[in-house]
C-alpha cells in the first residue's frame, strides 16, 4: 500500500469549449477525474476551480494537492480560439522587399477553385503592416544583397507609429541562411521591448515561401494571447503552491515547457485534440486493439483520426480557419459537431446542425444559463438519453422543459412533432460525423470495417453505436475515462523537439557523407537542446519529405530503420521512399531518382509513464438501477446501469443506458456491451 502522506500525483488538464477536464493519477495508478465549466473570459479561472474540485475528491486541500503534484500536463484552446475568432494580436510582417503580398497570392489557388463567388479571406496582416525590407539571400545561403540598415530602421519606425503588439519576420531563403532574420529580430526587440517577435528560422526553417510565411504569421498572431495566458497561469499556480514543471501539449502530440510553447505558439493550435489522440494510442497498447478510429465528441466539435497498427500519423498540410500551418501535427479531421451544436432550419427548409455552437456560455437551453436555441444536447434530453436529475453525477440539473420548448419551436418550423424534431437532430449530427469518419478513412484508401470505433469525449457515448451502424463497424470501445480521455492521454506523452532542414537533391546527385552529416547534425542539435534543461533519456526519430522530381507535393517517409553507416545508404533511402509511395498510391517508379526535400528529426525526452490502474476483480453482475423511457425509433423502457457498478465480464444487452457521472453510453437493440477488467465497455454492435 502507498502511504497517503508520501503519495504523489500527475495531473492532466484539458480545457475545452464547454468543460475543463482534469485527471489525477497517483503512485498506485488510481485515476481520479473531474469536470468543471470552462471560463472563456479567462481559462485559468476554470482550471483553478477544477483543481479545487479535484482536490476535494481526493480529500485534500488544493494547496496540499499541488504540493504533492510532480507534473502538470496541460492542453488548451487559447491559440485555437484566437485564430478561429480572429481575435489575435495587432501584427506586422517584415519580409524581403517585393514579397509582401505572398499572403494574398497564397499558392495561386482558391480553397474552392470552382466557386466563382467565394469571397476572399482577409489576411491576418493588413497590407499597410506588411513591410518590405531591402535584403536578399540566395537559395544556397549566399548573400545577394546585404541587410539595409536604413530600410530596416524605416520599417521599425512604422512599427512604433502603428503600435503593433507582435512582429513576424520572414525573409526570402532564410532557411538557408538566417543571419538577416536574426539581426532584424535583435533590432526590433531593442526598439520595441514589449512586442512579441518571431522569425521563420525558428518557426519553420524550410522551403516553400507561402507555407513558411503563413505559419510564421499565425505564430505571431496567436503568440501574444498565448503568452499572456501562460504567464498568468504560471503566476496563479505559483500563488496556489505549485512548484514543479508545467508542460504544454503541442500539435504533434509531444509536450514542451511553457517557454518553448510561447516561442512556438502556432504549435499549440491543436493542443487539446493532440492529447486525445495520445490517449487513443495508449489505449491501443492497453487493449491490444491496434486498429482504432478515435472519435472525440465534446461540447463544440468532434475530432476524428486513425491509429493504424498502433501508430498515429503526422501531417504538415493543415489549414485551420483558412490559414495554412505547415508544422508537423497529428492528422486529425475536425468537425463543427458537438453537444452544443445549434440546430436550425435553413432557407431551403432543411434541418442543419452546427457548426455554430452554444459553447459554455450560454450553453444548451437545458443548462438554464440563458440559451434559447436548440442543440444536440437538448435533443438528447428530449429523447430520454440523458437523465436531467443526474447530470455531472447530480451536481447539476438539466432543464427538460426548456429543452422541450426549444425542440417544439424547431418542430413547428419543420412541420413535425417535438420528438420527431429531436430525433431528426440526432440523426443529422450522426450523419455529419459518419461523413467525417469516411473522410478520415475511405477517402484515404483505408477500409474502416477493419477498425474498432474508439469513442470518447463527454458526448460520444450517446452517438458512437449509431455511428458504427452507419459505417458497418462491428466493434466499439468506450473507456471508463471517456469524458476526460484527452486529459488522461496527456499524461502518456513525452517531451518532443522537432528540427527541420531543407536539403534539396535527388538520390543520384546527393553525396552520402552529406546526408549522414545532415541527419547526425540535426540529431545532435535536438539532443543538446533537450539535454540543456532535461536530464532524462533522449531518443531521436528520423523522417524526410520526399517526392519524384515532377511532383508538386512531398510525402513523409519514416527513416528510423535507415542505417546511416551503410555504404549504400542512398540506395536504401530510395527504396524506403518507393515502399512508402507504393503503400500510399499503389505504385512506384524504380527508374526515377526521388528528391530529398526536407530532412526532419524529432528529439524525444522520455518521461516516466504513469502507473497503470489496477485491473478490477470479477464479482456478481450489477443490477439495473431503474428504467427510463428512451426514443429508439419508438419509445421503449430501457434499463439503466451504473458504469462504475459493472463488474468485469458482465454483459449488458441493448436497448439499455450505461451512465457515469460525466458520460452516458446508449446501446441500441442488438448491441452487447462487455465490461473489461479495466472496466471499459467493449461493445459488439448489432446489425
Amino acid at each position: 500500500m502507498t502511504n497517503q502522506d508520501t503519495m504523489t500525483y500527475r495531473i492532466g488538464i484539458d480545457i475545452g469549449g464547454t468543460f475543463t477536464d482534469l485527471v489525477a493519477v497517483d503512485d498506485a495508478g488510481t485515476v481520479t477525474f473531474a469536470k468543471t465549466p470552462s471560463t472563456p473570459e479567462d481559462q485559468s479561472i476554470g482550471l483553478l476551480n477544477g483543481l479545487e474540485k479535484l482536490a476535494g475528491m481526493l480529500d485534500l486541500s488544493r494547496a496540499d494537492l499541488l504540493a504533492k503534484t510532480e507534473r502538470i500536463v496541460h492542453g488548451m484552446t487559447v491559440a485555437t480560439n484566437a485564430l478561429l475568432e480572429r481575435k489575435g494580436a495587432k501584427l506586422a510582417l517584415l519580409t524581403t522587399e517585393g514579397h509582401r503580398d505572398v499572403l494574398e497570392m497564397r499558392e495561386g489557388l482558391k480553397p474552392d477553385r470552382y466557386n466563382l463567388r467565394l469571397p476572399r479571406q482577409e489576411a491576418l496582416v493588413p497590407r499597410h503592416l506588411r513591410l518590405g525590407v531591402k535584403e536578399r539571400m540566395r537559395h544556397d545561403g549566399s548573400v545577394e544583397a546585404p541587410l539595409d540598415d536604413a530600410s530596416l530602421a524605416a520599417a521599425i519606425e512604422t512599427l512604433k507609429a502603428e503600435k503593433v503588439e507582435s512582429v513576424a519576420v520572414c525573409y526570402l531563403h532564410s532557411y538557408a541562411n538566417d543571419a538577416h532574420e536574426r539581426a532584424t529580430a535583435e533590432a526590433i526587440r531593442a526598439a520595441l521591448p514589449d512586442a512579441y517577435v518571431c522569425v521563420s528560422a525558428d518557426v519553420l526553417p524550410q522551403i516553400k515561401e507561402y507555407e513558411r510565411v503563413s505559419t510564421t504569421v499565425v505564430n505571431g498572431y496567436v503568440g501574444p494571447a498565448l503568452q499572456r495566458y501562460l504567464r498568468r497561469l504560471e503566476a496563479r499556480l505559483d500563488e496556489a503552491g505549485y512548484r514543479n514543471a508545467t508542460l504544454i501539449v503541442l500539435s504533434h502530440g509531444g509536450v514542451a515547457p511553457i517557454s518553448e510553447a510561447i516561442r512556438s505558439a502556432v504549435a499549440t493550435v491543436l493542443s487539446g485534440p493532440a492529447g486525445g489522440l495520445a490517449g487513443a494510442r495508449h489505449a491501443a497498447e492497453l487493449t491490444g486493439v491496434e486498429n482504432l478510429i478515435p472519435f472525440d465528441m465534446g461540447g463544440t466539435s468532434s475530432d476524428i483520426s486513425l491509429v493504424d497498427s498502433g501508430e498515429i500519423a503526422l501531417a504538415s498540410d493543415r489549414a485551420i480557419a483558412g490559414e495554412r500551418i505547415a508544422l508537423p501535427s497529428l492528422d486529425i479531421v475536425t468537425l463543427g459537431a458537438g453537444g452544443g451544436s445549434i440546430a436550425r432550419v435553413d432557407g431551403a427548409g432543411l434541418l442543419q446542425v452546427g457548426p455554430h455552437s452554444a459553447g459554455a456560455v450560454p450553453g444548451p437551453v437545458c443548462y438554464g444559463r440563458g440559451g434559447t436555441e436548440p442543440t444536440v444536447t437538448d435533443s438528447n434530453v428530449v429523447l430520454g438519453y440523458l437523465d436531467p436529475s443526474g447530470f455531472l453525477g447530480g451536481a447539476d440539473k438539466l432543464d427538460r422543459s426548456g429543452a422541450e420548448a426549444a425542440l417544439t419551436r424547431l418542430g413547428e418550423t419543420l412541420g413535425v412533432s417535438m420528438v420527431e424534431a429531436a430525433a431528426g437532430v440526432h440523426r443529422v449530427v450522426n450523419t455529419q460525423m459518419a461523413e467525417g469518419i469516411r473522410l478520415a478513412t475511405v477517402r484515404r484508401g483505408v477500409d474502416p470495417r477493419r477498425f474498432a470505433l474508439f469513442g470518447f469525449g463527454g458526448a460520444a457515448g450517446l452517438h458512437v453505436t449509431g455511428l458504427a451502424r452507419m459505417l458497418d463497424l462491428q466493434r466499439v470501445i468506450v473507456p471508463r475515462v471517456a469524458s476526460v480521455l484527452s486529459a488522461w492521454g496527456m499524461l502518456t506523452t513525452d517531451l518532443r523537439y522537432e528540427t527541420i532542414r531543407t536539403h534539396i537533391g535527388d538520390t543520384e546527385g546527393l553525396q552520402a557523407d552529406a546526408v549522414r552529416a545532415l541527419f547526425r547534425g540535426m540529431e545532435k542539435e535536438g539532443r543538446d537542446y533537450l539535454s540543456s534543461w532535461f536530464d532524462g533519456a533522449v531518443t531521436t526519430s528520423r523522417s524526410a519529405d520526399m517526392r519524384y522530381g515532377e511532383q508538386v507535393y512531398e510525402i513523409d517517409v519514416p527513416l528510423d530503420e535507415l542505417d546511416l553507416d551503410a555504404p549504400d545508404v542512398l540506395d536504401r533511402l530510395k527504396a524506403m521512399f518507393e515502399a512508402r509511395h507504393e503503400a500510399l498510391y499503389t505504385y512506384s517508379l524504380p527508374d526515377r531518382a526521388p528528391v530529398l526535400v526536407n530532412a526532419k528529426v524529432a528529439a524525444i525526452g522520455q518521461l516516466p509513464a504513469p502507473p497503470q490502474e489496477p485491473e478490477a476483480q470479477g464479482g456478481a453482475p450489477a443490477d439495473p438501477t431503474g428504467t427510463r423511457p428512451v426514443y429508439l425509433d419508438g419509445w421503449v423502457d430501457a434499463p439503466i446501469y451504473g458504469f462504475d457498478d459493472l463488474t468485469p465480464g458482465q454483459e449488458v444487452s441493448g436497448p439499455a443506458i450505461v451512465e457515469a457521472s460525466t458520460t452516458t453510453v446508449l446501446l441500441w437493440a442488438g448491441d452487447v456491451a462487455t465490461c473489461t477488467p479495466r472496466r471499459w465497455l467493449d461493445i459488439k454492435v448489432g446489425a
